[in-house]
């Protein structure tokens, strides 16, 4: 669970502020309990509403975008995919100080995966292929551009002054000289050259629900869109174990330049995401952690 404001400009956010929101533009839900759900999300703040449903809001103004994006695009791309995605149930707008769109949402079972604490990882892996190839097929028109989903290179920037941040950080033990060896391979690798696919480009364990080790539901489509099909190897460093990111690999078919582009990707948001969020986010900052190694043993 988050710890502190993790953004500069956080909206504050409470039970009194929801219970309003939903008298005030749902009243047939009005009489629902609302509790606060721990989470490690980084933009947005969960509520349970009742057993059945959840509300979402977005605790910064980045996050507004991204509930417009979830409306218009969830219920087309819920008919193309093997895993049941979130369904909106409300579209909630500006009211009671709140300043920004917000929705409700059915509530999906099933529990984030722990990086080595997987109970069947091998066939998680193949799910995951799973969801990730039918993402790949779909062809509706209008596709937004992914929010990580254009050249390798557009986050070399911010790549390089988290691996510098990072060399300040001594007490995170991280070989900076390793790291950045990786991220100047993912930049020598050719880049995509096919037509962009949909993806859903942020498929961090949070943003994963298992029940009995397999998966359940994807959530949080935030970053959506079309782009480099490296987006979406994610899971094969943030989640699985070797064995199983070479069934990942295989079941994908991912060349060697998709597979270095998706490693460096991977590690860039690890490496951004570390200094960031190590005193306000322990979750996140725990799974970077863990994505520098897995990555960095790799090589």
């Amino acid at each position: 669970m988050s710890t502190g404001h993790m953004h500069p400009g956080a909206h504050p956010i409470d039970d009194d502020l929801v219970r309003r929101l939903i008298a005030g533009q749902f009243p047939q839900w009005a009489g629902l309990a609302v509790e606060r759900f721990p989470s490690g999300g980084t933009v947005n703040a969960m509520y349970r509403l009742g057993n059945d449903m959840v509300v979402r809001l977005p605790m910064v103004k980045g996050g507004a975008n991204d509930v417009v994006l979830e409306r218009t695009w969830l219920p087309r791309l819920a008919l193309h995919l093997p895993t049941p995605i979130p369904e909106v149930l409300g579209n909630g707008q500006p009211a009671e100080g709140y300043p920004w769109p917000w929705s409700v949402y059915r509530w999906l079972k099933g529990k984030n995966p722990e990086a080595g604490s997987l109970s069947r990882p091998v066939l998680l892996a193949k799910d995951l292929a799973l969801f990730v190839t039918a993402m790949r097929s779909i062809t509706l028109p209008g596709a937004p551009q992914a929010h990580r989903g254009g050249p390798v290179a557009s986050l070399d920037a911010d790549t390089r002054a988290a691996i510098e941040e990072l060399r300040g950080l001594p007490q995170e033990g991280i070989d900076c000289g390793a790291a950045a060896a990786v991220w100047e391979e993912a930049l020598r690798a050719p880049g995509w050259d096919g037509p962009p696919v949909w993806l859903h480009a942020d498929l961090m364990p949070g943003n994963l629900l298992v029940d009995g080790g397999r998966l359940t539901s994807v959530i949080d489509f935030g970053c959506l869109g079309i782009g480099d099909p490296a987006c979406d190897l994610f899971p094969a460093w943030n989640l699985l174990p070797a064995d199983a990111r070479e069934i990942f690999r295989e079941a994908l078919g991912a060349d060697d330049a998709t597979w270095i582009r998706g490693r460096g990707r991977t590690l860039s948001q690890a490496l951004i995401a570390l200094p960031y969020y190590r005193r306000t986010n322990p979750a996140m900052a725990r799974n970077a952690r863990h994505v520098i190694r897995a990555v960095l043993d790799e090589g």
